[in-house]
């Protein structure tokens, strides 16, 4: 019987070249929320269903959610803003507020899988509970555009919104609207009059869109931003950003790379009333999700990723059995001294194969000892890039190499 090697369709597998470049941003990341003083936090993958309903609004359709083996229902985490409200009501006394928090973990939603889209995915939270000043909206936005300046883009655009202004606006057409940049004004009032909105009604909304001004908030925002350093060519009110989740409120805003085709890398929104609807605490918030994969694709379009093989990276080969006792502790010492160092596992393999083996993993040294330099102490060292070698004592190995 075949066994089917393929992912599931929407999931996806990641070979070591793209799992290395994952893990460069991950930390990078960490430690820019960390420089910005906010702290890590995880929480369970499977969740009630009844945490999401009702707050995430016509993308309901796109939960995980099954019955688990106690007849639950359950959903797999759709966000990480609305189990974190549920982290708030659970252990509010035992967090210091305000509460900064990032949280990089897996999300799952049942996209129609295309470019870009997956049914799984990394997403990257920050957040601030217990601030209903814009001050806090300022301080997130600021920390998502220092994101992008520090990982090397030469700009990045916020677009920045107040749903206060979009108040009078009946929700669906919001989440229609929130599709304008996607799919431009003629297919947001299709979508607006295939949910019964009038099509002259669907144009009034667009004539009160375009004539919005920036609020004390929104100005209050810029100034921040203006103070922190970023030149106005980082950001910008954008009257047309509407978030489509039905518990933004306040503040909105979304981040473009100019250039980047693939869409917004980032978004946020002030969510003030979702603790106490889910927990009963009535605790403000704010923050942003940083679209992980949009990220690192736009890192690798402007060439923002730097080298992530190891330097120098070694491999210690086995000449013969006899020899593995003497070659193990070869490699025990470079690893001590922290120099990144592997051991061919199979002690019967030809040394062609073994240097073959280093050619194909980009390996820089091989370390080769035969009888003859075991007899001596000392050891061949052969460079893969330049295809030379040199023999040399064995305490020396860790001067050469450094």
């Amino acid at each position: 019987m075949k066994t089917v090697t393929q992912p599931l369709k929407g999931f996806r597998d990641f070979l070591p070249d793209e799992a290395v470049k994952r893990q460069w941003l991950k930390f990078r990341l960490m430690e820019i929320f960390e420089l910005w003083g906010y702290g890590p936090l995880e929480t369970p993958t499977l969740e009630p269903l009844e945490l999401f309903e009702g707050q995430i609004g016509e993308d309901e359709k796109l939960f995980f959610k099954f019955k688990d083996q106690g007849n639950r229902d359950v959903a797999l985490r759709y966000d990480q803003t609305v189990p974190t409200c549920r982290v708030i009501g659970e252990y509010k006394s035992m967090l210091v507020f305000p509460f900064k928090r990032y949280q990089i973990q897996s999300a799952f939603r049942a996209e129609k899988p295309q470019k870009g889209r997956y049914r799984e995915f990394v997403q990257c939270d920050a957040d601030i509970f217990g601030v209903s000043s814009p001050m806090a909206d300022a301080e997130v936005i600021a920390l998502s555009l220092d994101i992008y300046r520090r990982l090397g883009f030469s700009r990045a655009v916020v677009h920045i919104n107040n749903r206060e202004l979009l108040k009078d606006i009946p929700y669906p057409a919001l989440a229609a609207i929130d599709k304008l940049h996607k799919i431009g004004k003629e297919k947001v009032i299709e979508e607006m009059v295939a949910k019964n909105i009038s099509e002259q009604k669907a144009n009034e909304y667009f004539d009160f869109i375009e004539q919005l001004k920036p609020d004390e908030t929104i100005t209050t925002i810029m100034n921040y931003l203006k103070a922190y350093g970023f030149e106005d060519t980082w950001y910008e009110f954008d009257p047309t950003i509407a978030r489509s989740f039905s518990y933004s409120m306040g503040p909105i805003w979304e981040i473009e790379i100019p250039g980047f085709t693939g869409g917004a890398v980032l978004g946020g929104e002030r969510f003030d009333g979702l603790v106490e609807t889910i927990s009963g605490e009535k605790i403000s918030g704010t923050g942003f999700g940083l679209g992980f994969d949009r990220t690192l694709e736009a890192a690798e379009v402007y060439d923002l990723i730097p080298d992530l093989s190891p330097s120098p990276q070694v491999l210690v080969t086995v000449f013969s059995n006899d020899l593995f006792p003497s070659m193990l502790k070869i490699v025990k010492t470079l690893r001590e001294k922290n120099i990144n160092a592997e051991m061919f596992t199979d002690p019967s393999a030809k040394l062609e194969k073994q240097l073959k083996y280093a050619d194909k993993k980009h390996i820089a040294y091989v370390v080769i000892q035969g009888p003859d330099e075991l007899k001596n102490n000392t050891v061949q060292l052969k460079d893969m890039r330049s295809h030379t070698s040199k023999s040399i004592p064995v305490e020396q190995i860790l001067n050469e190499l450094k």
